[in-house]
């Protein structure tokens, strides 16, 4: 069971673009308010992760993000 954190009460529950996996994220519902009227997600959620943050801007997850862009490294 996934269980909220803090003020992070409400649940959002992304769906990637590419695998299909469904994910779930507790958000403070204020915070996302905040974001869509265009506070930048990394200031308006910054207790969310990267991978979590572009989940929610462009629909993709970390694993599937980082097959599609490789790191120069790799």
């Amino acid at each position: 069971m996934v269980k909220a954190t803090g003020n992070r009460t409400d649940l959002v529950a992304p769906t990637c673009r590419v695998c299909k996996t469904e994910y779930t994220l507790f958000v403070n519902f204020q915070d996302v308010v905040e974001w869509e009227q265009g506070k930048y997600i990394q200031d308006a959620m910054p207790y969310l992760s990267a991978a979590e943050r572009e989940l929610l801007i462009s629909g993709t997850c970390g694993p599937c993000f980082d097959e599609m862009f490789p790191s120069p490294t790799e």
